[in-house]
């Protein structure tokens, strides 16, 4: 059985190899501005995309996307900002996507079965 953190680095794997096979081109994973971080940064054609991924083995906790909250989204527009400003890109188009997962986790093999879900464009930054 995986622990919880084990799960996220797991799902966080599946959604980088889900978004690689989808065609996006995977920039940076795990990037950290102060105690802010965004799982993956990659590029769909001209478009940066700051992706926030939500693993769950159960949907005791609801979906996995419901688990970006108001909260959690002004961490990443933060955590975003800060790399369109020291990357020199800020005048790149960008958005925000969530990858939500849901494993079923069995003892002889954690990651046997699971749903990925892909949410482009799922929340906005405003000014």
């Amino acid at each position: 059985m995986l622990d919880p953190h084990q799960l996220g680095q797991e799902g966080e794997r599946l959604a980088a190899e889900y978004l690689a096979k989808i065609g996006y081109r995977i920039i940076e994973r795990n990037y950290r501005y102060h105690r802010n971080e965004i799982d993956i940064i990659a590029r769909d054609h001209r478009t940066l995309c700051f992706i926030e991924v939500k693993t769950r083995s159960t949907d005791e906790k609801g979906h996995p996307s419901e688990a970006v909250s108001l909260l959690k989204q002004r961490e990443i527009i933060k955590a975003a900002r800060a790399y369109l400003a020291f990357s020199g890109e800020e005048e790149t188009d960008c958005r925000f996507d969530v990858v939500a997962i849901m494993v079923e986790t069995m003892e002889e093999n954690p990651l046997s079965s699971f749903v990925i879900e892909h949410f482009p464009d799922a929340f906005w930054a405003t000014s």
